[in-house]
């Protein structure tokens, strides 16, 4: 009862700084339910007393401005809910964007302390000068700072990143608050079910968590950089582990150009309209190939180097995609491009997206209907955003449950065109990555691929066999359960059913289905027994 009446007033707090903003609470088209009217009608007062503060400044940016001013979970919500736009609307998704994940520095006194209490040891030993901030966000702030080889005596400089000082607390009682909005909205709103908000911030609280602990995200740089190693014209900063732990990451400093200062890159003699292809073509190559893509590839998170290497910082954010979901997204990619809608569409059935009481062929219908306003246009004519829309408006028409694994590839798809395109106004996605997905869909579904598939199908295979022993013993208790029942007659009550399932929820993929074949052995010698 506590929590619930904390929650209430933190969502309370907040409703009334969004009012004071001017905030619309619901996206259009979508009914609001009845018991939840009230948060407008309490919020109206602050609404009407506030609005001549609110003259001059534009709609699309009271949301950014409201979350902004709520705190560093909020900012985090905002930038999230950004990536949703199957949740909240394409319309509400676009103002988010223009949420800047940037907060007041703390001091430098709190910085040290932290430094001193992540690594064990003080910062003057750790390292031989140590910077003010240089940016500060909702989650961290970085200092610029310089460290010497004991061995060669050369100082380098380096990135500090340093976590705020009680950011998991602020975080906890916040999400707290979320969780119980979100239960709200799926028992108030039947519709929203399918979106599962009470997921979706499940997602967030799995997000938020890996971006606090600094150890994760020093792991992700040096699992990427592994992944590139053969690439060319794309890195990452090296990891000092050394001068790392859960509360503080030490990286390599970059010295670049961001890939906003289109001037500067210009002047720099880079081939701008080069750079744009390479981004693109860098990140789905990562996602198709790897299955592995940094997740927050905007513009102040790329800078170009000397040599014109893309380089990536601040990997707090990933996506990964398994096997399977390279190969359908690859399968799709290539469908809408060759305009193979048929195969495009059942791959999202082959997928299991599309429930099967759906027909290809109307899902066939709805993939042309996104698909063909692409080809035979320029791309200053395209809108990601109205395609997205219009994805996101079928998932809903045919009944598809959000997958947030590929939401985040969407959002970080639309992020990285826009970067792309700032560069090279003319580049064209599906056309620079056709090349991308040809190659993927030759490499793992032509000969070799399959030839992969195969050995990978042996080791499963060897898995199996490996596991038999334990499949016979299993069997067998199932065969002296039957035995007992020949001897002291049928019983199958609560208790039975309760150790089948405990059993069950401890079995693999082929204990299961061992365990259920015995099951249903015994419903049927126990029901021929009854019979006779």
């Amino acid at each position: 009862m506590a929590g619930a009446v904390l929650n209430s007033l933190r969502l309370m707090r907040a409703g009334i700084v969004m009012a004071q903003h001017g905030v619309r609470f619901w996206p259009k088209g979508i009914k609001v339910p009845l018991a939840l009217h009230a948060a407008r009608v309490l919020t109206l007062p602050v609404t009407i007393l506030t609005w001549p503060f609110r003259i001059g400044k534009p709609r699309e940016r009271r949301i950014s401005d409201a979350l902004a001013s709520l705190g560093p979970s909020y900012i985090k919500l905002g930038q999230f809910l950004a990536t949703r736009a199957d949740v909240i609307g394409p319309e509400l998704a676009s103002d988010l964007s223009f949420l800047q994940d940037k907060m007041a520095p703390f001091p430098m006194a709190e910085a040290k302390r932290a430094v001193a209490e992540g690594l064990q040891r003080s910062v003057e030993e750790t390292f031989a000068t140590f910077g003010p901030p240089v940016a500060a966000a909702s989650i961290a702030q970085v200092h610029k700072a310089t460290v010497v080889d004991p061995q060669s005596g050369a100082s380098k400089d380096v990135a500090v990143k340093v976590l705020r000082p009680g950011i998991e607390r602020r975080f906890k009682a916040d999400l707290d608050s979320y969780f119980f909005a979100a239960g709200l909205v799926e028992k108030l709103h039947m519709p929203s079910r399918r979106l599962r908000p009470v997921a979706v911030v499940a997602n967030l609280k799995r997000t938020t968590d890996l971006e606090m602990d600094l150890r994760l995200e020093a792991a992700a740089i040096s699992e990427m950089a592994d992944n590139i190693k053969g690439d060319e014209g794309f890195r990452v900063p090296e990891v000092d582990w050394r001068r790392t732990s859960k509360r503080v990451l030490t990286l390599e400093w970059i010295d670049g150009i961001p890939v906003a200062d289109i001037a500067a890159l210009k002047a720099a003699g880079h081939d701008t309209e080069a750079l744009g292809l390479k981004i693109l073509r860098t990140f789905l190559r990562h996602a198709m190939r790897d299955g592995f893509f940094h997740a927050d590839m905007h513009p102040g998170n790329l800078f170009i180097d000397r040599q014109g290497n893309v380089v990536a910082v601040d990997f707090g954010i990933m996506g990964r995609l398994s096997p399977i979901e390279r190969k359908f997204l690859a399968e799709i990619l290539h469908g809408l491009i060759t305009r193979d809608f048929r195969r495009a569409a059942a791959i999202h059935f082959e997928a299991g997206y599309v429930p099967p009481h759906h027909t290809i062929e109307t899902f066939a219908q709805a993939m042309r209907a996104i698909g063909e306003p692409i080809h035979g246009r320029t791309a200053e004519d395209i809108s990601m955003a109205d395609l997205l829309g219009q994805l996101f408006a079928y998932t809903e028409l045919f009944d598809m449950e959000t997958r947030p694994e590929l939401i985040l590839l969407q959002k970080s798809m639309v992020i990285v065109e826009g970067v792309a395109r700032s560069l090279n106004p003319h580049l064209n996605m599906w056309t620079a990555a056709e090349p991308v997905a040809k190659e993927w869909v030759e490499q793992n579904l032509g000969v070799a691929g399959q030839l992969r598939y195969a050995g990978s199908g042996a080791v499963d295979l060897g898995r199996m066999v490996a596991d038999v022993p334990k499949l016979v013993h299993r069997v067998q208790g199932t065969l002296e359960a039957i035995d007992s029942i020949a001897k002291n007659g049928a019983r199958l009550d609560k208790a039975v059913i309760r150790d089948l399932a405990q059993e069950q929820a401890k079995a693999g993929r082929w204990g299961r289905a061992a365990l259920w074949v015995g099951a249903l052995a015994l419903v049927a010698i126990a029901y021929a027994m009854l019979k006779g």
